[in-house]
């Protein structure tokens, strides 16, 4: 220290006493005091001859910087001792070392073996300025006199010990303290490797404390990385606080080591050589990393604030497919090992060029994914997979933002049992709130709302209560979360984790009503987030009455009868209203039984109103909420956390409607949580409509069980030709798949609603499927005859048009069907909600209306190519007349079903974006439900070779071996022939 103007010293002096008479006091000191730290202590000998050590402390003084330097080792007896009958001072040892500064502030050292006592200990701040209980009380500053000195240290009254040094992943450690002395003020500290300071540990999930008479022993369950380092025990005995250490290790697990890429392919022609890294995460133990092969390359070692890497820089290309392996060591540990595997790339492979698209992608083989590092400040891995076609496939980015995972690591150890709460929770959520604008990646807002999560906990565990600039950080992160600039992010983050709106809702809750009351009353105001609080006394006007600003919601009370029990018991209340916009279109898109069969919306808010007494939250209370009267039925609900697995739901238990006046519309709900309201969406709720849907589909499905009965009288009769082989087929196919879809879609209301009902999801995806099919098969039927009109001379065989219809009439629409149901489903966005429907917001327009007209427009242009090659048949390309005819057959078909399918379905994407229309309600359930009525009267009933084929059925006259006849050379007989005899039969040879 630059400015100490003085030093001064305590030196203790030793006095054997054999013969103390009751009246010796020592004088020869300039300042005084016992042992012990009590001035004037009076030495009291009761018998004569008792040999009694004591000590006393002598005060030096030094005018100027430094005190002689050999005065330690030449500590002679003052003269004026000298004299003193019988000499009893023996001895004289170095205590307290001061330095005063300039502004006469003593800094006071304990020599080794001395201590400050526990009393001074805390009272004085240590000499570096702070008051810490981590201290070891070695050196402290005082800003007046000193009020002590140093003491010796008696033996350390307890014994630390653990089970093992060295733990493995998830074993126990336990630690005991052996107490020889009581022992008071115990607190356990742990220091990682790589961090300066200590951190405190209290019983949190991971972390548990248990003590008895004369030991107390501390308990780390599931131990991992994060657990390793330096435990210190401080506790205060004998007047003295004491320090015991243990250190933890915890090696390295083999599938901790990380090679990357862990596969690469390498073109030699490209690229001379290559990078790999061996990677660890940081550790207190010593690791060493050897590359095996070794040669062409050098290693280097690259560390980073959570792991240290072993680079290898293969500058060589090698001659052939290699193995590299990292072997990580460490003394008295088996070495660990990892491969990677380095293929080269040959000439005749395929192979993905360059590309730059994110990062820089080198040239890679076919099959292979490619890997690339996150930027600088990300964790994770960037990949790309390269086709076999040698095209590359999209990019698959979980980068995630370094210092968003750091928070969240500490949000996680803080639950497990590190730190302190009271100071944590507002220093992560105070960071939180900066890193909102950064995040990039559906990870990102997956680990930030993680967090929010994970201090929610803490605060529930450990009741901490919350500052306003604490509750303030949090809502602002909240308010930008929710914010339209990444709500992109939602929709992806929540097909990997569903339930994370609901568990934000229910932080942000838990978050809330911890505020502090000494913060009340307390405001906060944002696009997305409100927030108003306040505390009520027994002063405070009765009831509670909250307005608000944000629409469809008008106003929140409590009535006076449900606060005056806790009013009169003269506690403190405190109740908060919390209004959160957007948030309802986040949580999961469940509802319980008595919503099942509801389709709503939500208004686009949530209201949390929250009473806390005393500390402890208070749910037993009627509110009263006033909302704008909206179209349609409206459910009063609340978000219940505890149904459908803990992801919540919707739910109207001891909510109910009623009309305030004719504008406005009254919840009653007799307990406290998240509320908001459901609204029916705008469907006419008409009997009509529904007896109408429900007879028309019935009447299809018996109309299409009598194609099916035709069909299977008059089969073998009609399919006389490839083209009417080709359009009974469809035909036939068309019949079936509709069936089914009308069938599915008449039992639809008979299954519980909702993504939970297995039955309701199988009965959707089967509608989706075959009504799809139904027009994918209406699609081949228009290209065959696209097909036969344009490419005369062109025939395919009857196995290669059937294998392709197939393929256009099934695998199309099963592809299609499919992706939605693996798109939608983990959004819960595929069913619409409380039915067995597809949901009708973007997804049935999306996926089967939009094919559905696509098919329909197509299904038009091969109409119009038709009329006019039918009406002005060239000499030369002019069908003969029995495939005329069959073409006429199908032409007849497609230009009376097309136009009512296309009508149908226009009226669809009407009804879809103006669901107020009573007219295309109407005449769409009357189109949509006859499909099956249409296609019996057009697709068979008119068709003149059906009929004649039943009429002969039915009069019998047909031969019971007649039978027609096709060419096996694909023509058929001309029509003189067919004219001379018109009820000749032919051999029936479907050969082709």
């Amino acid at each position: 220290m630059s400015s100490l103007a003085l030093s001064w010293l305590l030196l203790a002096v030793t006095l054997p006493l054999l013969e103390l008479e009751s009246t010796f006091v020592p004088t020869a000191q300039s300042e005084r005091k016992p042992s012990g730290g009590k001035p004037g202590q009076q030495l009291n000998q009761n018998s004569e001859g008792e040999s009694v050590l004591v000590s006393s402390y002598v005060h030096l003084e030094f005018s100027n910087r430094t005190r002689p330097q050999k005065l330690l080792n030449n500590l002679t007896l003052p003269a004026a001792w000298a004299s003193l009958s019988p000499r009893m001072l023996t001895g004289l040892s170095l205590t307290t070392e001061c330095r005063v500064d300039h502004k006469e502030t003593k800094f006071c050292s304990c020599q080794p073996g001395y201590q400050w006592n526990a009393t001074l200990c805390s009272l004085y701040p240590s000499c570096r300025g702070h008051r810490s209980e981590r201290d070891s009380c070695e050196c402290r500053s005082f800003h007046g006199p000193v009020p002590g000195y140093c003491q010796l240290l008696p033996p350390v009254p307890a014994k630390l010990t653990l089970n093992s040094q060295l733990q493995r992943h998830g074993d126990t450690l336990n630690l005991t303290l052996l107490k020889k002395e009581e022992a008071t003020n115990l607190r356990w500290f742990l220091k990682h490797s790589e961090k300066r300071q200590s951190v405190f540990l209290w019983p949190g999930t991971n972390v548990c404390q248990i003590s008895s008479e004369d030991q107390v022993g501390l308990s780390i369950t599931r131990m991992s990385r994060h657990w390793s380092g330096k435990y210190t025990s401080i506790f205060e005995a004998q007047g003295f606080r004491w320090k015991l250490q243990q250190v933890v290790t915890l090696p390295v697990e083999e599938r901790e080591v990380a090679v990357l890429p862990d596969k690469l392919s390498v073109s030699c022609a490209t690229s001379a050589g290559f990078q790999l890294s061996c990677c660890i995460p940081l550790t207190n133990l010593t690791y060493t990393a050897t590359w095996s092969p070794g040669q062409g390359g050098q290693a280097s070692l690259h560390n980073t604030s959570d792991s240290q890497c072993s680079v290898l820089a293969v500058q060589q290309c090698p001659a052939a497919n290699t193995t590299y392996t990292c072997a990580i060591q460490s003394q008295d540990l088996a070495p660990l090992t990892a491969s990677v595997y380095i293929t080269i790339i040959q000439d005749r492979d395929t192979t993905c060029p360059e590309d730059f698209v994110v990062v820089a992608w080198n040239v890679t083989k076919a099959g292979f994914v490619a890997q690339a590092p996150c930027p600088v400040n990300k964790r994770g891995m960037i990949k790309r997979l390269c086709g076999p076609d040698g095209i590359w496939g999209p990019v698959q980015n979980s980068c995630t933002e370094a210092k968003i995972l750091t928070l969240c690591l500490k949000a996680k150890l803080l639950l497990e049992g590190q730190g302190k709460p009271s100071k944590e929770v507002p220093r992560i959520l105070s960071k939180l709130q900066g890193q909102v604008g950064v995040a990039s990646t559906p990870s990102d807002l997956q680990e930030m709302l993680h967090t929010v999560t994970l201090l929610a906990k803490v605060v529930a565990e450990t009741s901490t209560e919350l500052t306003d600039s604490a509750l303030k950080d949090l809502l602002t992160t909240t308010d930008r979360i929710l914010d339209v600039n990444i709500s992109s992010l939602w929709t992806l983050a929540q097909a990997q984790e569903p339930s994370m709106g609901s568990d934000f809702l229910k932080a942000v809750e838990t978050l809330v009503s911890s505020l502090s009351p000494q913060r009340h009353p307390f405001s906060f105001s944002s696009s997305n987030v409100f927030l108003q609080s306040q505390l009520l006394t027994h002063t405070s006007p009765p009831g509670y009455q909250m307005s608000f600003s944000v629409g469809p919601l008008r106003q929140a009370q409590i009535p006076w009868h449900s606060l005056a029990p806790l009013v009169h018991n003269g506690t403190n209340i405190s109740i908060a209203s919390l209004v959160l916009q957007k948030l309802d279109g986040r949580l999961p898109s469940n509802s319980t039984q008595g919503l099942w069969n509801t389709p709503y919306t939500t208004p686009g808010l949530i209201l949390v109103v929250s009473i806390t007494a005393d500390g402890q939250a208070f749910t037993q209370a009627e509110v009263i909420m006033d909302f704008e009267d909206m179209n349609g039925t409206l459910h009063c609900v609340f978000w219940d956390h505890s149904v459908f697995q803990g992801q919540g739901g919707w739910s109207d238990k001891g909510c109910q409607v009623h009309a305030a006046n004719a504008s406005t519309t009254r919840c009653i709900c007799q307990h406290l949580t998240a509320f908001s309201i459901l609204m029916s969406q705008h469907v006419p709720e008409n009997p009509i409509l529904d007896l109408l849907s429900q007879v028309g589909i019935g009447a299809s499905i018996l109309a299409l069980l009598m194609c099916l009965a035709i069909y299977r009288l008059v089969w073998r009769v009609v399919v006389r030709n490839k083209v009417a082989f080709f359009r009974h087929t469809t035909l036939f196919n068309v019949v079936i798949c509709l069936l089914i879809a009308d069938t599915c879609f008449l039992g639809s209301p008979f299954l519980p609603g909702g993504h939970h009902s297995l039955l309701c999801l199988v009965d959707v995806f089967l509608c989706h499927f075959f009504y799809l099919a139904t027009f994918f098969w209406m699609l081949a039927q228009a290209l065959v005859l696209a097909h036969q009109l344009l490419f005369v001379f062109h025939q395919l065989s009857k196995h290669l048009v059937v294998s392709l219809m197939v393929i256009l009439g099934y695998l199309c629409p099963l592809g299609l069907a499919g992706i939605t149901l693996g798109l939608y489903l983990p959004q819960r966005k595929y069913l619409r909600e409380g039915t067995c429907l597809l949901n009708g917001d973007g997804v049935m327009l999306h996926t089967f209306i939009e094919p559905v007209l696509a098919i329909v427009v197509v299904n038009g242009l091969v109409l119009v190519i038709a009329v006019l090659k039918l009406l002005r048949p060239s000499l030369s390309e002019g069908p003969p007349v029995e495939k005329r005819q069959a073409l006429l057959g199908v032409l007849k078909a497609l230009l009376i079903l097309t136009p009512i399918f296309g009508l149908t379905w226009g009226l669809g994407v009407a009804f879809l974006f103006d669901q107020d229309s009573i007219v295309s309600h109407y005449i769409f359930t009357i189109l949509n439900s006859l499909q099956g009525v249409f296609i019996l009267v057009f697709g068979c009933l008119t068709d003149k070779k059906v009929l004649e084929a039943l009429h002969r059925r039915f009069r019998g006259t047909q031969s019971s071996s007649s039978a027609i006849s096709l060419a096996t050379n694909e023509t058929y007989t001309s029509e003189h022939c067919r004219e001379r005899s018109e009820h000749a039969s032919y051999e029936e040879r479907m050969t082709d």
